[in-house]
């Protein structure tokens, strides 16, 4: 086993594992300058050494470890001593349990942990932190009205050092917006609702979402992007348009040129960090609104002239969708399934559906899939949550069939509006990403 060293600021103990039901050895790891948030909590990586399998990155757990607290993250280490049941999908239950315990202010005994950019990160893994992929546009979204000078949308790329092998990543757009904010006493925008795309609250400890932390495990990186929508999802108007217009909705083309930059940011960032050119896309909610705009293969040029890195392809191989909204132009087709807010705001910000047809298809991702060039794609949802979520992935499902796009469905896994957490749930994702980013 790799033996790690040991720095003069640094605590021990144990931590009960649900993946092993047995106490692990942790190692709490101070740098010399750390990183805090906007709240002056620290920024934390939970590092899991030692799994059951083989790691990519070529470094020692030491270099990784020490390069780490370099960055200014505090690092603490959980040491699973080659544990054959250290491995993917059921170390997704620890990710859950670390998660929760973060956001809780309990992992570990550390109440300071940022629940803003904390990470769980595998073995000869690194990070990427903050890369600015699409400058926004205040007009758009017109929130608040003294953000006047667009700030960048930003992701986050976890990948292996020094990777035996280029490996593949799966790129999620958060469903917890990031925005600028005005404060009011103090007369100045402030940063506080910048990087919220892993406010534990909210997306990996608010819905015990493992999927992209457990790629790892699988052989893949991962990276997580601001959702591109940067305001306040229930605000949003056009300009001289009604208060809060775009309530609990995006809009295009600003949305889908966001979402192609990024898979060109990347792209073009993850050649030096060792990455190869396949991405996958998980999505969930307003990330899976987001996200299905990635996998048609219509071209529109409004759509392709924005954003970063034009010259490298924004195509991605496969995706991971849950229940999400791909054609606006479903909203009506029943009363009373959830969508209601949709039905009235939408009209207030594109016109009359009977009249502006082609403009409301367009802000969908069914409008965008238009051949067999189209990624795959493995849906999932209960039925147990909204039922216009039903009605969309059926559509969708309904076009890919209708032109030969290989796809897949995961229904009633949990309840409500949820994500996958059983072991042969995930262990049935993975294998769709493997299949398709792999080959």
């Amino acid at each position: 086993m790799t033996q790690l060293f040991t720095p003069a600021c640094s605590q021990t103990g144990e931590w009960i594992s649900k993946t092993l039901n047995a106490p692990i050895h942790y190692t709490v790891r101070h740098p010399a300058s750390p990183l805090k948030d906007y709240d002056g909590n620290f920024l934390t990586i939970v590092y899991l050494v030692n799994p059951g399998f083989e790691k990519i990155g070529g470094n020692t757990t030491k270099e990784d470890v020490k390069w780490l607290l370099e960055q200014g993250y505090r690092v603490i280490t959980l040491d699973y001593n080659g544990h054959s049941k250290a491995t993917s999908p059921f170390i997704n239950k620890d990710i859950i349990a670390i998660n929760d315990a973060m956001a809780a202010g309990v992992f570990c005994g550390l109440k300071d942990c940022s629940i803003l950019q904390s990470y769980v990160l595998f073995d000869s893994y690194r990070i990427d932190r903050n890369v600015a992929y699409f400058k926004d546009d205040p007009t758009v979204y017109n929130f608040p009205d003294q953000y006047t000078e667009g700030d960048s949308l930003r992701m986050d790329i976890i990948y292996p050092a020094n990777p035996k092998i280029p490996v593949p990543t799966i790129l999620s757009f958060s469903y917890s917006n990031s925005f600028a904010t005005y404060d009011e006493e103090k007369g100045v925008l402030t940063a506080v609702n910048r990087n919220k795309r892993t406010f534990l609250p909210y997306t990996f400890a608010g819905f015990d979402d493992s999927i992209l932390e457990g790629a790892p495990a699988v052989g893949m990186a991962w990276a997580i992007a601001d959702h591109p929508k940067y305001c306040p999802w229930g605000k949003g108007k056009p300009s001289h348009g009604k208060n809060d217009t775009y309530k609990s909705y995006q809009t295009n083309p600003d949305a889908v040129q966001k979402v192609k930059s990024a898979i060109r940011t990347l792209r073009a960032r993850g050649t030096a960090l060792g990455l190869s050119e396949k991405i996958g896309i998980y999505g969930f909610s307003r990330g899976s609104t987001a996200g299905s705009l990635a996998i048609g293969d219509r071209s529109i040029p409004v759509f392709e002239n924005a954003g970063l890195h034009r010259e490298v392809s924004d195509k991605v191989q496969a995706a991971v969708l849950g229940p999400g909204v791909f054609d606006y132009t479903l909203i009506y087709n029943h009363a009373d399934d959830g969508d209601d807010n949709l039905e009235t705001r939408c009209p207030w910000a594109w016109g009359s559906l009977v009249e502006n047809q082609e403009k409301w298809g367009a802000m969908g991702a069914s409008y965008l899939v238009e051949s067999q060039a189209t990624a795959p794609t493995y849906f999932f949802y209960n039925t147990s949550d909204e039922a216009y979520y039903t009605d969309q992935i059926a559509s969708f499902k309904k076009k890919l069939n209708s032109i030969g796009v290989p796809n897949h469905t995961l229904t009633n896994y949990g309840d409500g509006h949820a994500v996958p957490q059983k072991a042969q749930d995930l262990r049935l994702l993975y294998r769709f990403f493997g299949k398709y980013l792999k080959r």
